[in-house]
């Protein structure tokens, strides 16, 4: 799918739609959101609460601290903002989900957009999660005080991918976790700085002994700190049988 005709996108259903869009209001992202090449709604879930007061959660089954959001509340939120037609993934901010990886950012910002709920409190009814096909999307192992900011982090994550929000499609190509590695190291002017020098191979003009360095160095450094990725596997077995040439 392309975004020529139609804009990627997004909606949030959040208790604190006044943080939408912050930090993504400026920058690539804002100029894109400004050009129409993404649109951003950020709907508040406590417009389907309950009562007067608007009541959204209420105590865990079972007994224990917190509150949990509650599902009918939840659904109604989610159905008035997302119709059974809509093409969109269903997100859940939540630490129990799956890791968010550079490959799911890149499928994501392909498709038609998102719609992403921000849970608060303890978490969520598990029967709407079921009950509306939420994916459950970690960024990190560890607990925010609600969704809100894990939701910045997936959108700047897509919408920097989207056709025309960089300047250079290579600079989306040519990052760290495209192709399981983290990215080689970067240098620019002065030549020389506090005793540190440019690497030779980078003022050369050999630009096959460029790509060469540069990928032996994003292995190099993904083997040393992110073993756990698919390309620390090639660095290693690289590392034993030398360098392939081109």
């Amino acid at each position: 799918m392309t975004h020529t005709d139609t804009p990627w996108r997004a909606t949030i259903l959040t208790l604190y739609p006044e943080m939408f869009p912050g930090p993504l209001g400026i920058s690539l992202s804002g100029d894109a959101l400004t050009r129409g090449t993404w649109s951003l709604e950020a709907r508040n879930i406590r417009e389907h609460g309950l009562g007067r007061h608007r009541a959204v959660d209420d105590t865990p089954a079972g007994g224990g601290a917190g509150m949990v959001l509650r599902c009918d509340v939840l659904a109604a939120a989610i159905d008035a903002a997302s119709p059974p037609d809509d093409p969109r993934p269903r997100l859940l901010m939540s630490p129990r989900g799956r890791p968010l990886t550079q490959a799911r950012v890149r499928t994501l910002a392909e498709g038609p957009g998102a719609l992403i709920v921000c849970g608060r409190f303890e978490g969520v009814d598990e029967r709407v999660i079921a009950g509306r096909g939420l994916e459950e999307v970690s960024i990190g192992d560890y607990v925010l005080s609600g969704g809100e900011i894990a939701a910045l982090v997936v959108l700047d994550a897509c919408v920097r991918l989207l056709p025309g929000v960089m300047g250079k499609v290579q600079s989306g190509i040519e990052e760290s976790f495209e192709g399981g590695l983290l990215e080689y190291p970067h240098y620019t002017r002065p030549r020389d700085w506090e005793g540190r020098a440019i690497p030779d191979v980078l003022s050369g003009g050999n630009h096959a002994a460029i790509a060469r360095w540069r990928r032996e160095q994003a292995e190099r450094l993904t083997a040393e700190r992110r073993p756990d990725l698919d390309g620390a596997g090639q660095a290693a077995s690289r590392s034993i049988t030398g360098p392939s040439r081109s």
